[in-house]
């Protein structure tokens, strides 16, 4: 028997400190949710995590811009569907003033209401906007582009055009510099008010702008399809990437809790058999008595 050294006490004691740290492993780990909260837990397991938090941040994000895309499109659009009414109406116009029926001063007044809605088309193109970004005015002719990745390469482009009345070829009549309905009409302004044929004619120009506004609409309704599929699937990427991320660094409750529970105990237990141990070096006073 030694009294210098305590070699049950210095082993039981290594054995509390050992439960004693892994409770409080356990307890860091069931208190915050995390299997990984530092880089001690798992280098390799806390660098791959981080990596998928970043692509799932930037899903998510780019989600938000495809749903940002849509909104612009719907702007635009809206304001096309205004422009595809005006040029129907103006159509209605040239038609009733192709009928022979109708005075010049008939035709007149079928011109100035003309006139007028060529002058709404042309501030609708100037005036839509989306986020102080003019959409219809021509410089949308150059393309937009979205991003709509995680990745700097994961884009997509969209272009509209100019949806003026002089672009679409129904301008406005006065707005030509010289004088008469000639000089308008070979300005590109839409006359309809100098013969019936004339007002005739003026029906092929209305068709033609209908058709070049349907088209732009038709190409912004694919690309808000396009859209809407994107956000899909970019939500179930988040969303698998997510569990995936989880997996890797969220901690297993039920697991975890037995883990607490065993070194709990174990600690206790050492605690216990520290206090004996200590109490063993005694033994050699009654030798002494």
């Amino acid at each position: 028997m030694i009294i210098n050294h305590n070699i049950a006490a210095l082993n039981t004691s290594r054995s509390l400190n050992a439960a004693s740290g892994a409770q409080s492993k356990s307890m860091e780990k069931l208190s915050s949710g995390l299997r990984i909260n530092r880089a001690g837990d798992d280098a390799a397991g806390l660098a791959i995590s981080e990596k998928m938090r970043g692509q799932i941040r930037g899903l998510d994000q780019a989600s938000r811009n495809a749903q940002d895309g849509i909104s612009l499109i719907q702007t635009a659009e809206g304001a096309l569907n205004e422009t595809h009414d005006i040029l129907q109406r103006m159509r209605e116009l040239s038609v009733q003033s192709g009928n022979d029926t109708n005075t010049s001063d008939d035709r007149a007044q079928l011109q100035k209401e003309v006139d007028e809605l060529a002058k709404e088309i042309t501030r609708i193109s100037n005036t839509t906007e989306f986020n102080t970004k003019k959409l219809l005015d021509g410089q949308g002719a150059s393309a937009m582009t979205f991003q709509i990745g995680a990745n700097s390469d994961q884009t997509m482009t969209l272009s509209i055009k100019a949806m003026d009345a002089a672009t679409l070829g129904v301008g406005d009549t006065t707005a030509a510099a010289a004088t008469g309905t000639t000089a308008a009409t070979a300005a590109g302004g839409l006359d309809i008010s100098s013969t019936a044929t004339v007002a005739t004619g003026a029906i092929s120009k209305i068709d033609e702008a209908i058709k070049k506004v349907s088209d732009e609409r038709s190409k912004l309704g694919a690309n808000q399809n396009r859209l809407e599929h994107t956000i899909n699937n970019l939500g179930a990427s988040s969303e698998n990437l997510t569990a995936a991320e989880s997996r890797v660094r969220d901690v297993d409750m039920a697991s975890e809790m037995v883990k607490q529970t065993k070194n709990s105990i174990l600690s206790q237990a050492a605690q216990a058999m520290l206090s004996q141990a200590n109490q063993q070096p005694q033994g050699v006073l009654q030798l002494l008595r």
